[in-house]
């Protein structure tokens, strides 16, 4: 019986221990994609407890806590904070076969130096051990960062974000991870939205530009993309339910707009058309400005409408969505490629059923500009546990190049979040080790360093073109 979680977690051969702690385990982290707040990294946040850093806003844990019949306001309620954590311990040392079991003990063995486990019985013991460390400065917001061996942040930032934050963070001397912003648009595409005119009123604001036509919002989007490429900026981000391609004129397009300005509702028919135009506008622009485009999808959102009504978004109540859009992604990209617009892309499917259709769209516009040009997106959200991560590492090798992939991101609102990296690269460097152990591939250290290495950080710093060293 191995020990619990020792040294050699989730490596099963002598192979994938080798290629974990000689290659994958001091590469630094680069979260390229993240929703941490980066005001919280200007003021060097500190936390008062461990619940602030662990409950606050982790729709996952909430969802398990939810699922094992814990009162709602241990979640989001007005329970204090420690009675919260109590909760969580309680849950967590019963959640067997979940990666947050494994998340939470990852946490608690690399930033507090806990090795035993967690549950009721040892409730006490970890909160007070807990609260104790974080009133240590290496405990706050950049100490964790520092600690963590991570060597650049891209957050997630709406277009008429001013990036204050972002600014006082790269004139701060004393504090030398890139934080960078990441263009998320989704509020200038979501035209079905009865605030959406209320929003394009403050992008009017801060780009200068009044903004009564479909030309003049894509002229102020314009203003803002150069604004966020001065910060910095050069990946871009999408939520989609699913990709659209239902291409229109120019004229339908600005009737369109035309009739949602007058107060009028847009039909599903209109909506899907406005989409499609907004869409490859913003493609032809990252383009433009080589950057990134990431398109993360198949999420159905906000089931529960009486939760909703109680708490809004992000707070657990999201599913996969079924619907399988191959026909329609391979048509958005080549209306790009088809004037030669195709910015560098990752795309996402929260729908692991996708992963053979992406797979095989990808290689369908891959060009000698990139290495890896189109890439499939790491294991998202409900996936990123270690079936999740195997399947879509196999299915990527199987169908495209897995030795070019751009590997983990976090995606998390949590500072503790990156040993969700470690546990990335453990579960891959055993995926690899074993196809070596079964003589499915040589035993050739440099090239394993190189693929390891790679897919661990090197790739990403390539890929998107930081000016960061390769390791």
């Amino acid at each position: 019986m191995k020990n619990f979680m020792d040294k050699d977690f989730l490596l099963q051969t002598e192979t994938a221990c080798k290629l974990y702690h000689s290659f994958a385990e001091t590469t630094p982290i680069l979260d390229y994609h993240c929703h941490i707040n980066p005001a919280e990294i200007a003021n060097d946040r500190k936390f008062d407890n461990i619940t602030q850093v662990w409950l606050g806003g982790d729709h996952y844990k909430w969802r398990f806590m939810r699922s094992c019949g814990v009162e709602e306001k241990y979640m989001t309620g007005d329970a204090s904070d420690k009675e919260k954590f109590f909760k969580w311990a309680e849950c967590v040392g019963k959640a067997i076969g979940n990666p947050l079991y494994h998340w939470t003990h990852l946490e608690l063995q690399r930033y507090f130096g806990y090795n035993g486990v967690l549950n009721k019985n040892t409730a006490e013991e970890v909160w007070n051990l807990c609260n104790a460390k974080l009133q240590e400065s290496s405990m706050s917001v950049r100490g964790l960062i520092k600690q963590s061996n991570v060597t650049l942040i891209c957050t997630t930032d709406d277009p008429i974000d001013s990036l204050e934050y972002h600014k006082a963070i790269a004139e701060d001397d004393t504090f030398d991870v890139q934080v960078l912003p990441a263009w998320r648009p989704d509020k200038a595409m979501n035209i079905e939205k009865p605030d959406y005119f209320d929003y394009l009123a403050k992008l009017s604001a801060v780009s200068g530009i009044e903004i009564n036509t479909f030309a003049d919002m894509k002229a102020a989007l314009v203003n803002r993309l150069d604004f966020f490429a001065s910060m910095g900026c050069s990946v871009s981000d999408h939520a989609l339910e699913y990709v659209m391609y239902q291409p229109a004129t120019d004229a339908e397009i600005e009737a369109i707009f035309a009739k949602r300005k007058s107060g009028e509702a847009v039909t599903r028919e209109e909506e899907l058309q406005f989409k499609t135009a907004f869409m490859v506008f913003m493609g032809k622009q990252y383009h433009r400005l080589n950057w990134v485009m990431q398109l993360h999808y198949g999420c159905k959102r906000d089931n529960n409408t009486l939760r909703y009504a109680q708490l809004g978004p992000d707070t657990g109540y999201d599913c996969i969505n079924n619907y399988a859009p191959s026909a329609q992604l391979a048509d958005f990209l080549n209306a790009l490629i088809t004037t030669d617009e195709l910015p560098k892309t990752i795309i996402y499917s929260l729908n692991p059923n996708d992963n053979q259709a992406i797979g095989t769209i990808l290689g369908c516009f891959q060009d000698s500009t990139a290495c890896a040009k189109i890439q499939q997106g790491s294991a998202w959200w409900f996936n990123d546990h270690k079936t999740g991560m195997q399947d879509q590492m196999i299915s990527l090798a199987n169908l495209g190049n897995l030795s070019g992939f751009v590997g983990m991101l976090t995606d998390s609102r949590s500072f503790l979040s990156y040993t969700r990296h470690e546990y990335f690269r453990r579960i891959m460097c055993n995926l690899i080790g074993n196809w070596v152990e079964d003589g499915e591939f040589p035993a050739d250290m440099e090239i394993l360093e190189e693929i390891v290495k790679g897919i661990s950080y090197n790739n990403a710093v390539k890929y998107f073109g930081f000016d960061l060293e390769t390791k």
